[in-house]
């Protein structure tokens, strides 16, 4: 009998729920997480607290999915929480920590909720875990660390003990994990393991631990697990033939386990593609696919060569209602596909979403200051559960049975297409015109001494990454402007009073190059699509970034286009403070795109084109007023790069593009600054030597400069700030921390291009953080001039 045939228990595998998401928002409609987890960072709360606030958000979710449609008693809804990061959960399940936190696990090997922290946030002795971007979203995992000798156990026993908390509820949830493969793919190596250790060697060890929980699951009631694998949709830097070992082999010995509840293994984010028959042919129960980003067609085939060779089928968790993107789903087309893979390969389907919901807001239909007509188009995650129910009745019972709701949607789609602004000829017209001359600046060699001396600067020259602390009164303003206490001139008014404030604290500790501190910006994309045509806003869009972080993305929903100047009086008021050069701070256009919900009835690469053309505007601008360095960032270059390697240097091309474009109007003399942050950059380090900018400073302070030796060899040779403190983390770096850090630089950093600054902006941190660490950071600058 083969693997795909074989269930090693006695029962029968339970029929997989005909409709259900692979997960929801964590962080509660109110945040409410944000507001308990920030309480008890700041000991306003205790950890039973805490644990009391989370209980609350967990039975809120549940009782929503089953007021949407979902059933309560087949495992349709997902138990999917997490009080910081999934990847972190597994670390602690497993008793996974690095060496450097040692101390924190019990006797037992467990590592309990507040020890978890330290693991995210760091203490005083030691930073946290490193943090990067999961798969090519906006939001951020926290990366283990794995050695020979880690410890890795079944130590923990909180997917259980939520398990419990559900059916206590009257709910059979279905717990969630990340995969196995998944986990170690996204691990690095330890400091200090040996050359060629790689996490995947510790697949063995993990699978103990998860053949381990299994049964424990089992027995409290679990009829399904959904082990989450979006490491096989991408091509990564270990061979394609070891990652598909490795799936053969997980899953192999997972379906072995005795007493066991069925496995949905999930491939979100892209298409499984040769991991899908490896998968077939373990014997799993239930595949979920993502058919926004894969290819229905080749899934079909694939699991119709399955059944054709004789074997059994696994259910189908069919993923055709979008996770990422805030768009009405299609049903009419969602029904052909789901029609499509049903009549192909004959196994049981189901419908779902392509990802977690986690990366869309609740429910729109809170959004009342919402344009209604752009509102109409729109499904959050409470429509888009919704949505999965629609389409499954549909698919059971034909689409007759919801021909109202179907009709609805056409209609959405429709008004989309016709209405104003969607389509601007004016905006096309000019996009239309640009050439490859518009797209180039003159040799760095040529810009370079005109920079010097249009900006006498010393060696090692400091700066910061944009923003300052929003501070409480800055809040405070913003929220009475919202509510009409406030009028524009007295909120600008405020503003101004908070920016010479940040310019005379960077006067006092002698920062050389100064910001503005952007008070008057609630988020840095959010700002920009206020001001610009094509993009709408919402009041309580919110959704996490890590941790208690989260952002309210922008809707771009029509052609874009610049009204009127949107920094140059911010910029040019700085200036007037101060003798020392101002930074000009702008949001480049792939980070505009990345972090909004992006129209997705256009390519990607033309609207980049048209925001980069309004940003272009922009610089010019700036430049006319006297600003001479204008920074524009883009820490999102590397999160849209596709996810497998052919798609990838169409995308290069045209992000690069969209860069230059928004910063080659400017005359050589003025200098370009740019910023990455918080991902692998080895990958691209030719697209950020395309962008041409004068300055690049990047993320390096938890991985302790770990990716400048890449960029060494890749003979990056303009200026380089790679940032010396984490501001991720609540801790205060010492001076000679930063020095060590300094030194590993100039290694591979030539002092006249090596520039000092932390490692994103500072508008999650207090005044009172900020202040020490970038004073210790000038001290730390100067000690190596001299």
């Amino acid at each position: 009998m083969s693997h795909a045939d074989a269930r090693t228990d006695t029962a029968a595998a339970p029929a997989l729920p005909a409709a259900t998401v692979l997960g929801y928002p964590r962080i509660g409609p109110r945040r409410e997480l944000k507001t308990a987890l920030e309480r008890y960072w700041s000991g306003a709360s205790d950890l039973a607290e805490l644990e009391q606030a989370a209980a609350e958000v967990r039975t809120r979710t549940r009782t929503r999915l089953v007021e949407l449609g979902l059933r309560r008693d087949d495992a349709s809804v997902p138990s999917a929480f997490s009080f910081y990061d999934p990847v972190l959960d597994v670390v602690t399940l497993l008793g996974a920590v690095p060496s450097r936190f040692a101390d924190l696990p019990a006797a037992d090997g467990s590592v309990g909720l507040a020890e978890s922290f330290v693991l995210a946030r760091g203490d005083e002795a030691r930073g946290p875990l490193e943090m990067t971007k999961w798969f090519d979203t906006n939001y951020h995992y926290l990366v283990p660390e794995l050695g020979p000798r880690t410890p890795i156990a079944l130590v923990g026993d909180r997917p259980v003990r939520e398990l419990l908390e559900a059916r206590a509820d009257g709910v059979q949830a279905r717990p969630v994990l990340v995969g196995p493969v998944t986990f170690l793919l996204l691990a690095k190596a330890e400091d200090g393991a040996p050359d060629g250790f790689h996490p995947l060697d510790r697949l063995e060890d993990v699978l103990d631990a998860y053949a381990a929980l299994l049964p424990r699951l089992a027995e409290a009631g679990a009829g399904w697990v959904q082990l989450d694998e979006p490491g096989l949709v991408v091509d990564g830097a270990v061979p394609a033939e070891d990652v598909l070992a490795a799936t053969r082999r997980a899953y192999e010995r997972l379906t072995a386990v005795t007493d066991r509840p069925a496995l949905l293994v999930t491939t979100p984010y892209g298409d499984p593609g040769a991991a899908l028959p490896v998968l077939l042919g373990t014997g799993v129960e239930g595949i979920g696919l993502d058919l926004v980003r894969g290819d229905a067609s080749r899934a079909a085939d694939a699991l119709g060569d399955h059944v054709r060779a004789g074997h059994r089928a696994p259910a189908v968790l069919a993923g055709v209602v979008n996770g990422r993107n805030v768009w009405r789903t299609d049903l009419d087309a969602a029904l052909a596909t789901l029609g499509e893979l049903s009549s192909v390969t004959g196994a049981s389907v189901s419908v779902g979403t392509s990802t977690t919901l986690a990366h869309v807001p609740h429910d729109v239909d809170v959004e009342t200051a919402l344009d209604a007509r752009v509102r109409s188009w729109l499904a959050f995650a409470d429509q888009k559960v919704t949505e999965v129910h629609t389409l499954a009745t549909a698919l059971a019972n034909g689409p007759e049975s919801v021909k109202d709701r179907l009709e609805a949607a056409r209609a959405a789609r429709r008004d989309r297409e016709e209405a104003p602004g969607v389509r601007d000829p004016r905006v096309r017209e000019r996009c239309a015109a640009l050439g490859e001359a518009d797209l180039a600046r003159p040799p760095y060699a040529e810009r370079r001494p005109l920079q010097d001396q249009a900006l006498p600067l010393p060696p090692l020259p400091t700066t910061t990454i944009g923003s300052f602390p929003q501070t409480p009164e800055v809040r405070r303003a913003r929220a009475a402007l919202r509510r009409g206490a406030l009028d524009q001139a007295g909120y600008e008014a405020a503003m101004r009073e908070h920016v010479a404030e940040v310019v005379a604290v960077q006067e006092r500790l002698d920062v050389d190059v100064l910001v503005h501190g952007e008070p008057e910006r609630n988020d840095m994309v959010q700002y920009f699509a206020e001001l610009l045509d094509g993009f709408a806003v919402t009041d309580h869009g919110w959704v996490q970034s890590y941790g208690s972080r989260c952002t309210r993305p922008s809707i771009l929903w029509g052609d874009v286009s610049r009204p009127a100047p949107m920094t140059v009086p911010w910029a040019t008021y700085a200036s007037s403070l101060t003798d020392r050069p101002v930074k000009g701070m702008l949001t480049g256009p792939v980070t505009i795109l990345a972090w909004s919900f992006v129209r997705d009835d256009q390519p990607l690469a033309d609207t980049a084109r048209q925001v980069a053309l309004a940003l272009r505007e922009e610089t010019v601008d700036l430049e006319a007023a006297g600003v001479v360095v204008i920074q524009v960032d883009e820490p999102a270059l590397r999160e849209l790069l596709p996810l497998r390697a052919g798609a990838r240097p169409d995308y290069l091309r045209w992000s690069v593009d969209a860069f230059r474009l928004a910063t080659a109007g400017v005359q050589p003399s003025t200098q370009i600054h740019t910023h990455l942050c918080y991902s692998e950059f080895g990958e691209v380090l030719g697209a950020i030597d395309a962008l041409d900018a004068d300055v690049t400073s990047i993320e390096a302070a938890r991985s302790r400069m770990e990716i400048l030796p890449e960029v060494e060899d890749a003979g990056f040779d303009r200026g380089l700030g790679p940032g010396v403190y984490d501001i991720h983390s609540p801790r205060v770096p010492g001076t000679d921390e930063v020095v060590d850090l300094l030194r590993l630089a100039l290694k591979h950093v030539p002092a006249d291009r090596l520039w000092v600054n932390p490692d994103c902006g500072l508008k999650t941190r207090r005044p009172e953080e900020v202040g020490p660490a970038l004073a210790n950071m000038v001290t730390a600058a100067r000690a190596l001039r001299s």
